[in-house]
């Protein structure tokens, strides 16, 4: 007979894996040192999501896209590809959850993190599909149709 476990508490509104220590010395370590700035020559700053921007400041559906590291998974893949998706954005308890995927919805990753003012976002990313992936992250929210956004190894940035 198998015991469920009874104690497990879930910090992200999504109800999947946490982010693990999103807020710890790899990350603010990144975070001192990561720059945005958020300008129209930024990579992020022509328009390439499909869904229309709403008045809601950060929560709802958003697009995403990353590069900087290739996906095994995807044959071909390589790092300065984009990889774009689908991404839904949820604010509770002072963090941010940005759950997002990639490969035609096949990969998944998860960040959490507390905001610094009222721009910037420092947290951690998850790749819900390989847990093993964690990386610090930091984002930028330009309005609310943009947050760019960095992690060590390239850009993981979200419009609508």
């Amino acid at each position: 007979m198998q015991q469920s476990i009874t104690h497990l508490v879930i910090r992200n509104p999504f109800g999947t894996m946490d982010v693990p220590s999103p807020d710890d010395s790899e990350v603010m370590d990144y975070a001192a040192t990561a720059s945005l700035p958020g300008d129209a020559a930024d990579d992020n700053a022509a328009s390439w999501a499909t869904i229309a921007a709403r008045s809601d400041p950060l929560e709802g559906m958003w697009t995403s896209r990353w590069n900087g590291g290739a996906d095994p998974t995807i044959v071909g893949d390589t790092p300065d590809k984009w990889k774009q998706g689908c991404a839904e954005i949820r604010v509770g308890a002072g963090r941010v959850y940005l759950r997002f995927d990639w490969d035609d919805g096949r990969r998944h990753g998860l960040i959490e993190a507390a905001r610094e003012g009222a721009a910037r976002l420092v947290g951690k990313y998850i790749n819900l599909t390989t847990p093993a992936i964690t990386r610090p992250w930091v984002g930028l929210v330009i309005d609310a149709s943009r947050i760019d956004g960095c992690f060590p190894n390239g850009r993981l940035d979200f419009r609508r």
